[in-house]
């Protein structure tokens, strides 16, 4: 069973196809690639960034998403647009002289997929025109699916889902406590498992053996024994919590001079 569409949480990469600036790049951050696409052509007046507006056109080629909440997105998108400056690129050597834009940004993507906590998120690396696709050297990790075209849509509105129940009167099968969360607890997503759980408990569970970890990738079942993803987990407790308009909300603001993001020394 796959995991339900949630919330979408992207960081692109856009190319300018403009003779005059032609391979020139930008990082951003979306919660919708399409319209956030159309608002770089349409110029910084219609929602676009000051860096692309009126150098267009802009193509959306790459986008990595699965992202648990807008923070880790921005977080990530920070550290791409600023690899020098973040404490786990210090590694990454900077943008050569005759290296072009284009690569660079893939050569800094290769890294960041390969180092912690980036290396432990649900992501999926999406190549939005299949033409410019490039081999990332290291590959990305095995978790990490390679897409073509452009991301299924998220959810129309709030769900019922067994994965985004409420739970209320539910006890945590690990610790046998009740499960007060808001958002009730985390469930297994084959039908016929009653297994549920607070979110850290199973994350413990999931972690035995590796103490030196804070976010699991996979483990499994307590209740079935099936083998499970982390992030699949996560993405079906989120599905359908967010109506339309709550995702709106997340979309990006364009500022003048810099981007609040400036400040997070990811």
């Amino acid at each position: 069973m796959g995991p339900a569409p949630g919330p979408f949480f992207g960081v692109y990469l856009l190319y300018c196809l403009n003779p005059k600036h032609r391979g020139r790049v930008y990082v951003g951050f979306t919660v919708n690639p399409r319209r956030r696409a159309q608002q770089h052509n349409a110029g910084r007046k219609k929602g676009g960034a000051w860096r692309t507006s009126g150098r267009g056109p802009w193509e959306m080629v790459l986008i990595v998403h699965g992202f648990p909440s807008s923070v880790a997105a921005l977080r990530f998108e920070w550290a791409w647009q600023h690899p020098g400056a973040s404490r786990r690129l210090g590694h990454v050597a900077g943008r050569g002289r005759r290296e072009a834009a284009f690569p660079f940004h893939l050569r800094v993507l290769a890294q960041m997929l390969q180092v912690a906590p980036w290396s432990r998120l649900p992501l999926t690396l999406r190549w939005l025109r299949q033409d410019f696709q490039r081999d990332l050297t290291p590959p990305p990790p095995p978790h990490v699916p390679l897409a073509f075209g452009p991301p299924q849509p998220g959810p129309a509105g709030k769900s019922k889902g067994m994965a985004a129940g409420a739970g209320a009167g539910a006890y945590c099968s690990l610790c046998l406590r009740p499960v007060e969360d808001e958002d009730g607890p985390l469930r297994c997503p084959h039908s016929t498992c009653p297994f549920r759980a607070h979110l850290l408990c199973l994350a413990q569970d999931f972690l035995q053996g590796q103490p030196q970890q804070l976010l699991p990738l996979e483990g499994c079942c307590p209740g079935c024994k099936n083998q499970l993803l982390w992030g699949d987990l996560i993405q079906l407790h989120r599905a359908g919590r967010r109506s339309p308009e709550e995702e709106e909300e997340e979309e990006e603001l364009s500022p003048v001079e810099g981007h609040w993001t400036d400040g997070l020394k990811t």
